[in-house]
């Protein structure tokens, strides 16, 4: 864990996305601790629909550090923290046999993604 205030940090943050949290660490797991530029690579390649958001969320995170910083160098930045969080569940009854009723959860996440020059 990174002390605040030491170096250069930018964050973003996206929340109440349609997907599982258990899925966006899937593809989270693979870009924690790589350097901005392959991790773009990475998400770029994947086939997960949430890499996608994962992708436009580190933009917006590198977009940050320009505008906290000025000139950041960005090619010396890594993605020091990225994590997702469990969001409010949308509930959706479906009928069933005999009259019976199943619920269908529709899930949502948070998704925090942190880059550094650490």
């Amino acid at each position: 864990m990174l002390i605040r205030g030491l170096g250069m940090e930018a964050y973003a943050r996206v929340r109440n996305l349609r997907g599982s949290a258990r899925k966006a660490r899937l593809v989270l797991d693979l870009i924690r601790g790589r350097r901005v530029e392959e991790a773009q690579k990475i998400l770029m390649l994947s086939n997960k629909r949430v890499a996608e958001r994962i992708e436009k969320l580190l933009t917006a995170a590198i977009a940050n550090a320009t505008v906290k910083e000025g000139k950041a160098e960005i090619e010396k930045m890594v993605v020091h923290e990225a994590f997702a969080d469990d969001g409010p569940i949308m509930k959706r009854m479906r009928p069933r046999a005999h009259g019976r009723a199943t619920v269908i959860r529709r899930r949502t996440c948070h998704i925090t993604l942190g880059i550094s020059d650490k």
